[in-house]
């Protein structure tokens, strides 16, 4: 299948670039800010990806009343240096070269705020792939996956056959919200097992297995 046209989108953190350093500095900065008990490794895996208000919340059961508090703690250290500690996955700068290549059109698609993401991409040199960049806004009202798919699909409404490439059980359930195909990115931190129980239309376990995967799905 030609990839003339086709809209990619991509998942920023655990997907394009390993960002855990600088989420778990600035995940226990907001738990010693709030005098909660240090997160555990499981705690803050699971605080990668998510929508950081659903994280506190669910993962670190922070009442609903603190989440406020708790995000604005994690974004002044995230702000202050902590989201540039991050390193772009081994084979993804040579999968966008070659979508790019291949006449796709690509977008990013993430629950991190945009301004955040922005900061990141430019950072590592990856901003000049993508047509665009579709994130959370500050104020949280926008944060869910199917919410940053439907503002990309809205940017891009000429683009054929979008699909979305990312790491973790929301980004599958994001994309099937809008009747999206996901594949997974095997080598992100989603535990065994959950890519494929969320439905991912194909797992892919390094970035050079993600072209011949989306001539597959279709």
């Amino acid at each position: 299948m030609s990839l003339a046209g086709r809209l990619v989108l991509f998942d920023l953190d655990g997907t394009l670039v390993d960002s855990a350093p600088g989420i778990f500095s600035s995940v226990r900065h907001a738990a010693a800010a709030l005098g909660l008990p240090g997160p555990t490794p499981e705690q803050l895996r699971a605080m990668v990806g998510p929508p950081l208000q659903d994280g506190f919340a669910l993962v670190l059961g922070v009442p609903a009343a603190d989440v406020p508090r708790a995000v604005a703690a994690y974004r002044e250290h995230y702000a202050a240096g902590a989201l540039l500690d991050v390193t772009v996955h081994g084979g993804v700068p040579d999968l966008l070269a070659a979508l790019r290549e291949a006449g796709a059109t690509l977008a990013v698609a993430t629950s991190k705020p945009e301004p955040f993401a922005v900061r990141v991409l430019a950072h590592t040199g990856l901003l000049p792939s993508f047509a665009g960049v579709h994130g959370a806004t500050m104020d949280g009202v926008v944060r869910h996956k199917d919410q940053v798919v439907a503002a990309a699909l809205a940017a891009h409404p000429g683009g054929r056959d979008p699909v979305l490439i990312g790491d973790r059980a929301h980004d599958v359930l994001g994309a099937a919200a809008h009747g999206l195909p996901c594949i997974g990115a095997g080598w992100g931190p989603a535990e065994d097992g959950e890519l494929e129980r969320a439905g991912a239309s194909a797992i892919a376990a390094t970035p050079a297995d993600v072209p011949r995967l989306l001539g597959e799905i279709g």
